[in-house]
């Protein structure tokens, strides 16, 4: 899938903040993973990237709506989000 406006989770406003990374293509996406896009998004447009955007990610990647993650995926996820809020 190229337009990554088009996959589940993501909008156009993501899309556009994604191709702005570097992340072009729903197949880059893949290849970089959910996290590293989210670090990404976050380094570049900061606090505005949430939690919500590395669930939307994950979801996208998973082939499921954000708000049905796995209990373990998203307890990993928010592990990562914390994370990325401590270094902001």
């Amino acid at each position: 899938m190229d337009d990554l406006a088009q996959a589940l989770n993501l909008g156009p406003r993501t899309a556009a903040r994604l191709r702005e990374v570097g992340i072009e293509t729903f197949d880059q996406l893949a290849e970089v993973g959910a996290i590293d896009a989210w670090h990404r998004l976050r380094f570049r447009f900061g606090p505005a990237v949430t939690r919500t955007a590395l669930y939307a990610l994950a979801g996208a990647l998973g082939g499921y709506p954000w708000q049905h993650l796995p209990d373990a995926l998203k307890a990993d996820l928010d592990a990562v989000a914390r994370k990325g809020r401590d270094a902001s």
